[in-house]
């Protein structure tokens, strides 16, 4: 069964509705805003929150030292437990689930059969129940799908390495080595025999030919098997703008979008709700092609950098710019939003081991439009700097010697020297820790629309530090302020030049401490000289509720 909205939302951004509530208070002139209204229904993963699993260091159920689907099937209450009266769930709504098929490699990402779950994680049928419990819980499953390349090992590629052979022609083959290289110098071409054929990341990974109109029925095929008989609800596309190549242009090609194009709706056809994901690692410009027929989202890697860099730095100027370039690039909430993956060096080491400031970046990611992604360990603060493998450490549940309640075997790989004090028993019950922090976060944003589907305009600040976003359905105003310093803030003041109208406002804090005070609102909608606090604390962030004020 697949998981549905929980909600019906409709966002009409209609000035005469929002006048019926009354009359803006008149400081000065000049029409109201007009925007072009957001989709009737948006899509259902614009209210989730997701959680990315990397299986073999999520939960070891077996004691033979490797995460496995029947130990993420044991951890689904912590992440979340289906009763949403209790709060110590984390919460998240949907997971975004690494390879788990049969692979050579620890990571999974050269695939031998695209069937099969791994030997190390269990059985296709656990995966089925995994599906079965997490969609008890509504949490939507979304699994890594790897078609740029397959592993060297795959029979696809065994039997390509004989000229002549039935998949010879899936693979990319030359008689001479070509003489090019990828991206700084990239070696792409591999010797095999007296022939060369293509592989962007390995030679262990060599690209299948998509071009070719029988690999691309089996990728069809693929999709089919894991969306009806598996029962996932979309994709994560690993490595999109790597699909294919036009000689020496290996990345955004034209007919790698043209491919897209026919595969975004075979995987609507069989399933019309299905997510459908992108690994795009490029600027925002580039990404944005992709998004409607093509891709449903795309992970916005300008914003990730720019929510850990602001933060590091104590300045949001780069981040209020990448900000407005992805709401005037993409669909409204039509990219996904996240600090770190798999592939980068953690947000705690990237923060100096700042608890606080690593409480800010959180706000900034879950506050914002996209639909927002945590990497496992990330909401209590685990460290990693690469290599990959010392990103991708296992989960610490508690402080027990050696295995940090992961396993009780020997874990795959060595845990963070950190585990003792950094784990989730420390902080399950602390109010002021981080996972705490992201607990209130996730329910705050499913609580109010405005934060998980509503409207979006950045507020201008005089202050570097000072960083401001106004999310708003028909129904409800936010005001997002975060001071990204490590240093308080007085003297700043907010300006927004348009926006949604309302009657003489209140403000009420719905998260952060303090009693702030409310805006005045001109003709516009918007406001001059907004000082919502006196003080904002270093590393502070405050969701501020800007409602009409009740009448006697």
């Amino acid at each position: 069964m697949k998981v549905l909205p929980t909600r019906t939302i409709v966002i009409v951004i209609a000035l005469c509705l929002l006048l019926a509530t009354g009359c803006a208070e008149v400081t000065g002139s000049g029409p109201a805003l007009t925007l072009p209204p957001s989709p009737a229904e948006p899509p259902w993963w614009n209210e989730r929150v997701f959680y990315q699993v990397f299986a073999r260091s999520f939960y070891d159920s077996s004691g033979d030292g490797n995460g496995d689907l029947q130990g993420l099937i044991d951890k689904l209450d912590y992440l979340n437990d289906g009763d949403p009266s209790t709060t110590s769930d984390l919460g998240i709504t949907g997971i975004w689930l690494m390879p788990v098929t049969e692979s050579p490699s620890y990571h999974g990402y050269d695939v031998v059969d695209y069937r099969q779950i791994a030997h190390d994680y269990g059985s296709n049928d656990d995966f089925k129940q995994l599906i079965a419990e997490a969609h008890r819980r509504g949490i939507a499953v979304i699994v890594d799908l790897v078609i740029n390349h397959t592993s060297s090992l795959h029979p696809w590629f065994i039997d390509a390495q004989t000229p002549g052979s039935e998949y010879e022609e899936w693979y990319i083959w030359r008689n001479e080595k070509p003489a090019f290289y990828g991206p700084g110098g990239r070696t792409v071409w591999h010797e095999s025999g007296n022939r060369y054929y293509y592989g962007y990341f390995w030679s262990e990974m060599p690209d299948i030919n998509l071009e070719n109109p029988k690999v691309t029925e089996a990728v069809h095929e693929i999709a089919r098997f894991w969306l009806e008989e598996m029962g996932v609800d979309g994709f994560r596309l690993d490595a999109v703008k790597y699909l294919i190549e036009a000689g020496q242009e290996i990345e955004n090609t034209a007919e790698t979008h043209a491919w897209l194009e026919r595969f975004h709706p075979h995987v609507k056809s069989i399933h019309s709700d299905a997510l459908l994901i992108g690994e795009v690692w490029d600027s925002s410009h580039a990404i944005a092609p992709y998004i409607g027929t093509r891709l449903d989202l795309a992970f916005s890697f300008d914003l990730a950098s720019d929510f850990i860099t602001s933060v590091r730095r104590g300045n949001a100027d780069l981040l209020r710019y990448d900000q407005q370039q992805a709401l005037d690039l993409f669909p409204a909430g039509q990219y996904a939003a996240f600090l770190t993956n798999h592939d980068q060096n953690r947000v705690m080491s990237e923060l100096n081991g700042s608890i606080n400031a690593a409480k800010v970046a959180a706000t900034l990611l879950l506050t914002n439009p996209g639909v927002p992604f945590i990497y496992y360990g990330e909401e209590i603060g685990m460290t990693g700097y690469k290599p990959d493998e010392n990103i991708r450490t296992p989960m610490q549940w508690d402080g027990t010697p050696d295995t940090a309640g992961f396993t009780t075997g020997t874990p795959w790989y060595a845990l963070q020297p950190d585990y003792r004090q950094v784990h989730i028993a420390a902080q399950t019950a602390d109010p002021g820790s981080l996972l705490s922090h992201y607990r209130a976060l996730i329910r705050l944003r499913q609580a109010h629309p405005a934060l998980s589907v509503g409207g979006t305009l950045l507020v201008e600040s005089n202050h570097k530090a000072v960083y401001g976003l106004m999310r708003f359905t028909p129904e409800e105003t936010v005001l997002v302020l975060a001071n990204v310093s490590a240093q308080a803030v007085t003297g700043y003041h907010l300006t927004l030049s348009e926006g949604p109208p309302s009657r003489t406002p209140e403000a009420v804090m719905l998260f952060g401490e303090g009693q702030p005070t409310a805006p005045i609102i001109h003709r516009s909608g918007g406001f001059d000289a907004y000082t919502p606090l006196p003080e904002l604390p270093p590393y502070s962030s405050f969701v501020i509720h800007i409602k009409p004020r009740e009448t006697p």
